[in-house]
């Protein structure tokens, strides 16, 4: 039977060997010269190992992959994760070293997605106030379009020591803890713990001044990976969808923003830039780690006690999130998200 104190468990595992897994994959890339070279769009000034998220994809998959051997873990769910994030991780990985094609990587995203939606089961309904909406047609094309852009903006927002790894444990480990009432408790809560334990040992070596970067390869997985678990929360709570966009407001609300404001300028969105809001504090701040630290305390002191409304007090989540994400787009304008590098 799985509790909470199991899932505690089982995350607190997976980050003991994730941590001993990412010193040997630095140990390697340091062997190998595999460094991440700062340049004129590097918000880092040092040399630093690169391709750790291949640690994090590593013990994840093993971990899916024996929870649905043991029968926790639907074997649907846990194929959409092995199968899926390896492929999203592979191209990644690809893309770290040698460099891929947009169209190819958008083209793996896409498969990948599809895969998702067409293995998980069932099509969710979405609470707004007292009523459910079925989403009958639209939730396959939707729900393909949201994880392709959820394992992307979380490569967007992997610029600054700590960030994305930090985001993704409060996402998955809150996402755990608040699906245990849920229906599909058991499945998305242990496997939410086995990503969040995986961040939490790489975020020891990525805690600034970073040792080791995660690259493509890890953060185009958590985004993947996160997006999964929400779509199959939803399955079985109407209410489970809004709960997680509300626990990833922060980088949903600043990498949405900063594409807006880039595409209205008419730039090349696939271009490198440094015009997040992230970005804009930690050189205005001169800190990696307070900007991670910022993003924290926003998650814990703001967007976990408005998810736990939003579970408390189904028919209202949807104007709770309307509220959290409307004061997010207010706060990254307010730090520049998407304001042009050569503005003065």
């Amino acid at each position: 039977m799985i509790t909470i104190a199991s899932v505690f468990l089982i995350f607190l595992v997976f980050a003991i060997l994730t941590l001993f897994c990412v010193g040997a994959v630095r140990r390697y890339a340091l062997a190998r010269q595999l460094l991440d070279v700062p340049n004129e769009r590097s918000l880092h000034t040092v040399p630093t190992s690169s391709g750790g998220g291949v640690a994090i994809v590593a013990i994840s998959s093993i971990g899916f992959f024996l929870l649905a051997w043991w029968g926790v873990l639907d074997y649907s769910l846990a194929a959409v994760l092995v199968v899926g994030g390896l492929a999203v991780a592979g191209i990644g990985l690809a893309d770290d070293r040698k460099g891929v094609s947009r169209l190819l990587r958008l083209i793996v995203h896409i498969g990948a997605a599809v895969w998702a939606v067409y293995l998980l089961d069932g099509t969710p309904a979405l609470q707004i106030g007292s009523r459910l909406v079925e989403l009958s047609g639209f939730w396959y094309p939707v729900s393909v379009v949201g994880i392709v852009w959820t394992l992307n903006l979380f490569n967007f927002m992997d610029g600054i020591d700590g960030i994305a790894a930090s985001e993704a444990i409060f996402v998955a480990l809150a996402g755990a803890l608040l699906a245990f009432p849920m229906a599909v408790a058991a499945g998305v809560s242990v496997a939410a713990a086995v990503l969040a334990g995986s961040c939490l040992g790489f975020l020891v070596w990525n805690w600034s001044p970073a040792k080791i970067f995660m690259g493509d390869v890890g953060s185009g997985y958590l985004g993947y990976v996160l997006a999964v678990l929400a779509l199959s929360a939803a399955v079985d709570n109407p209410v489970a969808l809004l709960v997680w966009l509300v626990l990833g407001g922060v980088f949903f609300v600043d990498a949405t923003a900063t594409l807006v404001r880039r595409l209205a300028r008419g730039e090349r969105i696939y271009r490198p830039h440094r015009t997040h809001a992230y970005q804009w504090l930690a050189r205005r701040w001169h800190s990696h780690r307070r900007v991670t630290a910022v993003v924290i305390a926003v998650n814990l002191v703001g967007l976990l006690p408005l998810a736990i409304w939003c579970t408390m007090q189904p028919d209202r989540a949807a104007y709770i999130v309307a509220g959290a994400l409307v004061l997010l787009l207010v706060g990254v304008i307010l730090a520049d998200a998407g304001r042009a590098e050569d503005c003065v």
